[in-house]
């Protein structure tokens, strides 16, 4: 499992970010505050607070791929 924050800041990022997401079979979750929504899931990423970094998890041991593929929307 790792965390990392991801900053989505357009609908086309989302969008992008979700077709990105939907290509591996690892559950991926994204959260801000206390709500926790799938991060394959479109709607559930607009009903977070997307103004700030939000924090994604990667629930796979493997998970090196995954984070390459996003690094367009992880901040450090």
């Amino acid at each position: 499992m790792k965390t990392v924050k991801v900053r989505l800041s357009s609908i086309e990022a989302v969008r992008d970010f979700v077709e990105a997401v939907r290509k591996y079979d690892s559950e991926i979750d994204l959260s801000s505050g206390r709500y926790v929504v799938d991060a394959k899931s479109i709607m559930g990423i607009f009903s977070l607070d997307l103004m700030n970094p939000i924090t994604m998890t990667i629930h796979n041991d493997n998970c090196d791929d995954i984070i390459d593929s996003l690094k367009a929307y992880i901040v450090e």
